[in-house]
């Protein structure tokens, strides 16, 4: 019997509700399935939106190049945006690295 079997079935025999359980907060399968599809929405959603950044950026900077009709405060701040972006993904990708490695090294 887990830790958790055993103070849930503490608590049942005690008759008193846990609070988490009276939130809502309480972990089920169903939950964490539901988080692990909305957690790979979030990281696709965020994914497709750099990329589409970046091609914007390099789509104004051709057509700056070709023609001048497009103003370069345009380009500038689509380059900006893009960048600003990019370092984003880095940070997150790196934040979620070191969660992993803080994971995969603690104490079972």
């Amino acid at each position: 019997m887990t830790e958790v079997t055993a103070i849930n079935s503490a608590i049942a025999l005690d008759g008193t509700t846990p609070a988490i359980n009276r939130l809502g907060l309480a972990p089920s399968s169903q939950n964490v399935a539901d988080n692990a599809a909305s957690f790979h929405a979030i990281l696709t959603t965020g994914l497709e939106t750099v990329d589409r950044k970046i091609a914007s950026a390099d789509n104004l900077v051709r057509q700056f190049a070709v023609d001048d009709d497009i103003p370069i405060h345009q380009v500038t701040l689509a380059l900006e945006q893009a960048r600003m972006s990019v370092e984003l993904a880095l940070e997150v990708r790196t934040r979620m690295l070191e969660t992993y490695r803080e994971l995969m090294n603690m104490q079972v």
